[in-house]
């Protein structure tokens, strides 16, 4: 489901449309734009996402064609699973505890 109406077409920057034209030139090219939508030029070639931090390397697909390109360079990090709760003890009322 597209979000933009089709007469708009897909958002591409100038500068992604300026290294389209100089497909042969350029083999491995940093990307800034994360909002601009990837184009069938860009299949199997290798890009650098920018994802705040550092840019990430990331191939270009058939299957990512017409996805952002911020969609492949995650900006935040993922969560640690937290540590098991217990260590096998089920006593409910607590350790050490005297009546």
């Amino acid at each position: 489901m597209p979000r933009r109406s089709i007469w708009k077409g897909s958002f591409v920057d100038a500068f992604l449309s300026k290294m389209r034209s100089n497909r042969e030139e350029s083999c491995c090219r940093k990307i800034w734009s994360r909002r601009s939508s990837t184009s069938p030029e860009f299949v199997d070639r290798f890009v650098q996402i920018y994802n705040g931090k550092n840019p990430v390397r990331c191939k270009i697909t058939e299957g990512k064609v017409g996805h952002k390109s911020g969609e492949f360079a995650l900006a935040r990090g993922r969560r640690k699973k937290a540590a098991p709760s217990g260590t096998g003890n089920t006593n409910i009322r607590g350790k050490g505890r005297r009546r």
